[in-house]
């Protein structure tokens, strides 16, 4: 089996070393940025299966990379992000990122996310896909690309599983806690938002329904809800 190729930036040397020395006992081929600009540039160059991008670097911060890259790139993203730095996590994944994990990390933590995010992608684990219709909403498990109305969307990894499992589960309530569990493969941590801001994403992809209202429904205390759409126009 192939090797996934993971590129990480990140300045601190030490750091980037140790994870690189861990994730290829664990299987991994590893390159190391360290600056953004190196990162964009190696992400431009080279295939990679996923990015691990810390927010502060040198000169151009991760968050800007980030923002640069979802122009032209779905690439799963990876935020390293200092412990207790709500507002980091909150706008890497604003911009596109799939999960964050703080630093000071546990490489072995690291791997797992890793293989998590890449099994989304690969579309392993979890309840077999098959393609889903909700009213002008269509996902096609194959080539795991969705269109609204004939349009296409380009959505991220986690983007694209919540979507998968709002719609097979369409009309009913869906707590965020399954969510964190069947989308991010790891529980709901106390004042965790990242199910917010990923369906906040989504939601802002998707675009009203044919009534104008938003297709997906918050359930307050209980979690999210895609409403039954009908037959497309």
């Amino acid at each position: 089996m192939a090797r996934n190729r993971i590129l990480i930036a990140d300045d601190d040397e030490e750091l980037a070393q140790l994870l690189r020395d861990f994730l290829t006992r664990e299987g991994f081929d590893v390159v190391i940025a360290h600056t953004a600009d190196a990162a964009l540039a190696a992400a431009r160059a080279q295939a990679f299966d996923a990015l691990v991008l810390d927010v502060m670097m040198p000169g151009r911060s991760g968050l800007d990379a980030l923002r640069e890259l979802r122009r032209e790139s779905a690439l799963p993203v990876l935020m390293l992000t200092a412990l207790g730095e709500d507002i980091d996590r909150i706008l890497g994944l604003e911009l596109g990122a799939d999960d964050y994990i703080p630093k000071p990390c546990n490489p072995r933590e690291l791997a797992a996310r890793l293989r998590a995010v890449l099994r989304r992608v690969r579309g392993e684990g979890g309840d077999t896909l098959t393609d889903l219709h909700n009213g002008p909403i269509w996902l096609r498990a194959a080539s795991r690309s969705v269109t609204v109305d004939g349009r296409p969307l380009s959505l991220t990894a986690t983007e694209f599983d919540l979507l998968a499992l709002l719609l097979r589960e369409a009309g009913r309530v869906v707590s965020k806690e399954r969510i964190s569990q069947s989308v991010l493969g790891r529980p709901l941590g106390p004042f965790d938002r990242s199910i917010d801001v990923h369906v906040s994403n989504l939601r802002r992809k998707l675009g009203d329904a044919p009534d104008g209202g938003s297709p997906i429904t918050t359930i307050h205390r209980s979690g999210y809800l895609l409403r039954q759409l009908g037959e497309a126009a």
